[in-house]
């Protein structure tokens, strides 16, 4: 006869923060201060409405990393590499919006291969690239939708793993 199952407790709350940005600069610069936090090995997984401003954030990233080229959106390519100009990580920018098998579909842009030494970002990439890696950082992103304006974006940011059960994700929203 098996031993009963020591009780679960309550489960660790995942590292959260929820930041409202309410232009264009303010995503990229969110960008800039959350590439301080990244580092080689780093998969960001961004989802959002078309026009939510995951590239807007991407390019922050980019700018913060200190990485060469224009980040723009990979959409018709799929995947861009962004060398690094210095001694950082490269930053690898993926859209998975035309992809619509999982890490199978996936498995020719051998993220696996550059995730090591990479900070790899996919647009698109829930139910795609979970099982890159156990630690992740979440990034949705939502904004208003319809006939709007409105610039106004809020974003949450969920770390998950390891990785991220001790980072201190609040220093974003400052």
């Amino acid at each position: 006869m098996e031993a009963p199952a020591a009780p679960q407790g309550p489960a660790e709350p995942l590292p959260t923060v929820e930041i409202t940005v309410t232009s264009p600069d303010q995503m990229r610069e969110l960008g800039r201060k959350l590439a301080k936090l990244l580092r080689a090995g780093d998969l960001v997984m961004l989802t959002g409405e078309l026009g939510a401003g995951k590239t807007t954030l991407t390019r922050g990233l980019g700018e913060g990393l200190g990485v060469r080229g224009a980040v723009t959106s990979p959409t018709f390519v799929i995947a861009r590499v962004h060398p690094s100009l210095g001694d950082g990580p490269p930053l690898v920018h993926v859209d998975a919006y035309r992809l619509s098998g999982g890490l199978d579909e996936m498995e020719d842009l051998d993220l696996d291969v550059s995730l090591p030494e990479s900070v790899i970002v996919v647009e698109w990439g829930e139910g795609k690239v979970e099982e890159l890696t156990d630690d992740r950082l979440q990034i949705l992103i939502h904004r208003a939708v319809g006939d709007t304006t409105d610039e106004v974006r809020h974003v949450t940011l969920t770390g998950i793993g390891a990785r991220w059960s001790a980072a201190d994700l609040s220093v974003l929203a400052v």
